[in-house]
């Protein structure tokens, strides 16, 4: 693990910037200087994910959650380990774990949707971010995939943002929770969103190119760069069929791509809206394997192969493999500062914009 002080404190005066050799052991070694932080995390939290995270070297993870339940799991959990992982509220909260030897867990949503209980009124509903947030929620998506009461998902690009969807914004903000958006969520929902979020660093943690791959869940350059403009960041996705799997794909499953692909995406981010709004968001789902089965209308066969778990980006598999995105960059000629702000110091500087240091 890294120490978690000011950004700057993460430059290397004299970094190359032209492309080198580098090994693994090189990337493990540029990584123990930077901030490691998964901006979204959906796999099973248990004692053997933990150590796996613990090999990994990871400072902090954010994972999804669901509702009350999942946080009252989540809660057992840490407590079960608290010289291990711990909960991040602040960015206090993480650089104090980070000192301490411990992972900090913070927890978000992919969908605001758990505010509304069967049969509740929406508006209402909304009231109920600020108990969540007493739970520890910090980082809240709006829509997943199909169309809700707060607008559409990313298989119903149109759909614009609900009149309840501009209440729950304005709240998130009022919260000072970080909001996300693209990704799960409709591009005309997410630029409905963006109008409202003014001021306010808005992030999508987890998705991929639609310049490289025509998937509905990848995001086009223009809401690339409108989130890039509020100061943002865009995770990049390990996932194998946003890399590779085009709309109306006649295989039931995609071929496994190569680590050279996902590096692209880097590269042409990088391109298109600089380093500085590029972030880890791997979509890791260790332990999940009852997706399709759930909600099938979720996870439809032109977006997602059809045997999850899907499979991750050849060389990316596991929570353990960041060093080989981080030798790739290092050998395509990115700058130890610039690798280390995408490794976390990005993330980092959002959510202190927003939660306060």
């Amino acid at each position: 693990m890294a120490g978690l002080g000011a950004a700057a404190a993460f430059a290397a005066p004299g970094a190359l910037a032209q492309a080198r050799r580098a090994s693994v052991q090189d990337a493990r070694k540029l990584q123990d200087s930077a901030p490691l932080v998964e901006g979204l995390d959906g796999s099973t939290l248990n004692d053997e994910y933990l150590a796996k995270l613990e090999a990994a070297g990871l400072d902090v993870i954010c994972q999804s959650r669901g509702g009350f339940d999942s946080f009252v799991e989540l809660h057992n959990f840490l407590d079960r380990h608290p010289d291990r992982i711990v909960q991040a509220l602040t960015v206090r909260d993480i650089r104090a774990a980070n000192k301490a030897g411990k992972i900090a867990h913070v927890s978000g949503w992919q969908s605001a949707e758990f505010l509304v209980r069967d049969g509740d009124p929406v508006m209402p509903a909304i009231g109920n971010l600020r108990g969540y947030k007493q739970l520890g929620l910090r980082i809240v998506g709006l829509v997943y995939n199909v169309a809700g009461p707060f607008g559409g998902g990313s298989l119903d690009p149109d759909v614009g943002l609900t009149r309840a969807g501009k209440r729950l914004v304005e709240e998130i903000h009022k919260e000072r929770l970080v909001l996300d958006v693209g990704g799960h969520t409709a591009e005309a929902t997410s630029f409905g969103a963006l109008e409202i979020s003014k001021g306010m660093p808005v992030i999508c943690s987890h998705t991929n190119l639609r310049s490289k791959v025509d998937n509905a869940r990848n995001m086009t350059d223009k809401l690339i760069e409108a989130i890039a403009a509020t100061g943002g960041v865009i995770g990049l996705t390990k996932v194998n069929d946003f890399h590779a799997r085009v709309r109306n794909s006649p295989e039931p499953v995609t071929a496994q791509v190569g680590i050279e692909k996902h590096l692209d995406q880097y590269d042409y981010m990088k391109k298109l809206v600089g380093v500085d709004h590029i972030a880890l968001g791997s979509d890791f789902m260790w332990g999940r394997k009852d997706l399709v089965a759930i909600i099938p209308e979720l996870w439809p066969g032109d977006v997602y192969s059809n045997n999850p778990p899907w499979f991750m980006v050849k060389d990316t598999e596991t929570v353990t493999e960041y060093p080989n995105v981080t030798k790739g960059l290092m050998e395509r000629g990115w700058t130890d500062e610039e690798i280390r702000k995408v490794l976390g110091g990005n993330l980092l500087r959002v959510f202190e914009k927003i939660w306060g240091a």
